[in-house]
């Protein structure tokens, strides 16, 4: 489990790249790059990395569910996930 303040940085981070996202865009258009060296770090969608929505897990993220590869086996498991079995052959 991850630690709340890391999952509430992640979020600040995704909140200030949706506010600056036109910003960026228009400036990176009309290729003012000092400008947009001004703009606040955690603007850039660089810095954004997944995570998991259940435990906060940074790696072994799976995107098609927004989980970690965990999670994901165990629900998979409990018949959580429709459509999703163990395979065996």
């Amino acid at each position: 489990m991850a630690k709340e303040s890391l999952k509430a940085r992640e979020q600040k981070r995704e909140k200030m790249v949706a506010k600056f996202t036109a910003k960026r865009k228009a400036l990176k258009e009309a290729g003012d790059y000092i400008a947009l060296q001004k703009l606040p770090k955690n603007a850039s969608p660089v810095r954004l990395h997944n995570r998991c929505k259940l435990t906060g897990r940074p790696k072994g993220y799976m995107r098609l569910f927004g989980i970690s590869r965990i999670n994901f086996r165990e629900m998979a498991n409990k018949g959580l996930i429709p459509g999703i079995k163990k395979a065996s052959w």
